[in-house]
């Protein structure tokens, strides 16, 4: 009688997996139970395999599987990327990169602090006061409170000032904000009552007066930050919105979102709305994001008046929406280039906003000439994104790939960029691979040239 050969039988055990040369490496860095655990795993995704016909894997084969993907797993995150994409706020790769001294901030923060004392008198102090006094100082504000991101100040600003109550938005405005988060939607989890008026391409002023009623507790009016309505249109100015407030005896809440501290227009783009315009113009709180615009580490800020903020401090859901020490420390060292006025040149973003074309042409010819005859510089467009100033872009200069001689082409060399060491994020347009280096950090400069000629190695 003939036995029938049974393949479950043939798997390697977990012990001669783990005495592989390839686990080596995962066996002296972590701990043996995880790297067993990980073999396990993967031997069962082997013996599922083995009910549709696949082979049976050799203990090599299993060991080296599970090296590739804990090695991925495990390693150092985020991973550092080279952007050159030419979107200088691009939200899948963290927004706004950090200037120097606020990575330095950020580092030392990692230390015993005075967060929450007054090293003068010895007694606890709140989080907020450092920098309270620096955003009063640069929006003319009388006080200020800091959380964890903009959706999360606007979502604490209306639970304090109108859970239960009405807060009146013009129709147009009520948007969604990105990844499927709408402002009816956090209004609602706020405890507040929507009120609509207006069209969607025009509102008027006496639209707000006559929607406030007794049980209106605010006006909330939303920046369109993240795309535009043209043609025929009309919205009122945040004066009159706000002239409407007072009048009525409730605050005007101004979701400003991207945080524009200085004027966006002698950088060649459109006037971006400051919150230092907003408090001037009578606005009761202001909420602005800290990741955007301004350039320094996701939070959410909300400047305005000093009861008003009060009451988002005393509010429950402050404590859990609150932003930790090391955001409060990068926002802090962002804030002082700010303050010194040195934003131009210290803050990344605006570094690249503001560099020259002469000066991007000359490093997008010089990465050509390092990369050889698959590269040539071309004319192009960068744009601002992460939801700021949408439409609006800068003229530059790109580094330009010919992909011809690479199967698959610029879906494949963009592949290869992206998963090489550093990864490069670029952008594909006409079957070309584009690499702006508007978007490039300084210091990645050295790097780029050789990523490059790497990606075209066979």
């Amino acid at each position: 009688m003939t036995t029938e050969p049974n393949p479950y039988r043939d798997l390697p055990s977990v012990d001669k997996v783990l005495a592989e040369p390839a686990l080596a490496a995962l066996l002296a860095e972590y701990s043996h139970g995880f790297v067993a655990g990980a073999v396990r795993e993967q031997l069962a995704e082997a013996r599922a395999a083995l009910g549709t016909g696949s082979g049976v894997p050799t203990a090599e084969t299993v060991a080296l599987s599970v090296a590739a993907r804990r090695i991925r797993a495990w390693r150092a995150w985020p991973t550092p990327v080279i952007n050159a994409t030419g979107v200088v706020l691009h939200t899948n790769l963290g927004r706004a990169p950090l200037s120097e001294a606020s990575i330095r901030a950020a580092e030392s923060s990692g230390a015993y602090s005075d967060l929450e004392l007054d090293l003068d008198d010895g007694k606890r102090s709140t989080r907020h006061r450092v920098l309270a006094g620096l955003l009063c100082e640069l929006t003319g504000a009388e006080d200020a409170i800091v959380v964890n991101n903009n959706a999360g100040a606007m979502l604490l600003g209306v639970a304090a000032i109108a859970n239960g109550k009405e807060v009146v938005v013009a129709r147009g405005e009520a948007s969604e904000i990105g990844g499927g988060f709408r402002i009816p939607d956090v209004l609602r989890q706020s405890g507040a009552r929507l009120v609509e008026v207006g069209t969607v391409n025009r509102t008027y002023a006496s639209d707000y007066d006559e929607a406030v009623t007794a049980d209106t507790a605010a006006l909330l009016a939303v920046h369109r930050s993240n795309f535009q309505v043209i043609g025929f249109t009309y919205e009122p100015s945040v004066a009159e919105v706000a002239a409407v407030a007072k009048n009525k005896g409730v605050p005007l809440l101004h979701d400003l979102g991207s945080g524009a501290l200085i004027d966006t227009a002698p950088f060649g783009l459109a006037h971006e709305w400051t919150p230092q315009q907003s408090i001037a113009a009578g606005a009761g709180l202001v909420f602005i994001s800290g990741d955007k615009l301004l350039g320094g580490p996701q939070a959410g800020i909300v400047v305005g008046e000093r009861e008003l903020v009060a009451r988002l401090a005393r509010h429950p859901l402050a404590r859990p929406l609150r932003a930790d020490k090391l955001t409060l420390a990068a926002l802090h060292a962002t804030l002082l280039h700010y303050l010194r006025g040195e934003a131009a040149e210290a803050v990344p973003i605006w570094r690249m906003i503001a560099a020259t074309l002469d000066e991007i042409e000359a490093r997008a010819r010089a990465v050509t000439k390092a990369v050889g005859a698959q590269a040539s510089v071309t004319t192009g467009e960068s744009t601002v994104g992460g939801g700021s100033l949408p439409g609006d872009m800068l003229p530059t200069w790109l580094v330009s790939l010919d992909p011809s001689g690479i199967d698959g082409g610029a879906d494949e060399l963009a592949r290869t960029l992206r998963t090489g060491e550093p990864a490069v994020m670029a952008r594909i347009e006409n079957d070309r691979v584009l690499l702006d280096v508007r978007t490039v950090l300084p210091a990645q400069d050295a790097a780029l040239a050789p990523a490059i000629r790497a990606a075209f190695e066979p």
